[in-house]
């Protein structure tokens, strides 16, 4: 398989990843959290009772590891090409800084107090005020997911136009 198409199957895996991880948060955001962080405690409590077979912890993980992975192979097969390599780059590095790392830093203490530890271990205004910050920083990763969609879109946009308009010139120079 030539290097061009690998290149191309990675960039439409990494888009695919990053627009249904988007599109999850997206509505996480406007389907969930209504019911979620509505009434706090109240609705932390439905919540619990609510995701026992399955819940966002079990989507996301997997999906933001593949989103992960197909930008680290975007990166490195398109790193010599200076018109796609700074689009990978930001896509790569915006997802991993607002949907990893801020996750990491800001959301998962947070689910640990809502959803992990027993319930009653911490007061309604604590879990009210959680439940709030939580939801004023999830922007943070919904912007993220947006803009890593759109780059990562761009670059196989740019890429498979490169790649045509590479393929007609050798054709007709045939």
């Amino acid at each position: 398989m030539s290097r061009t198409k690998v290149t191309w199957i990675v960039l439409v895996v990494l888009v695919w990843t990053a627009m249904l991880s988007f599109g999850g948060v997206a509505a996480e955001t406007v389907m969930l959290y209504p019911n979620i962080f509505g009434d706090a405690p109240a609705s932390l409590e439905r919540a619990r009772e609510f995701m026992v077979a399955a819940g966002p912890s079990d989507y996301f993980p997997p999906l933001g590891a593949t989103v992960v992975l197909s930008s680290l192979a975007a990166v490195l097969l398109t790193w010599r090409d200076p018109r796609l390599r700074w689009w990978i780059t930001g896509a790569a590095g915006v997802f991993i800084a607002c949907e990893f790392a801020f996750s990491a830093v800001f959301f998962w203490p947070r689910n640990e107090i809502m959803f992990v530890d027993p319930v009653g271990t911490h007061s309604p205004e604590h879990l009210r005020q959680v439940a709030e910050e939580f939801v004023a920083g999830h922007w943070v990763r919904l912007a993220g997911g947006a803009v890593t969609a759109a780059l990562a879109f761009t670059a196989l946009l740019r890429f498979t136009r490169d790649t045509a308009r590479a393929a007609a010139v050798a054709e007709v120079a045939r």
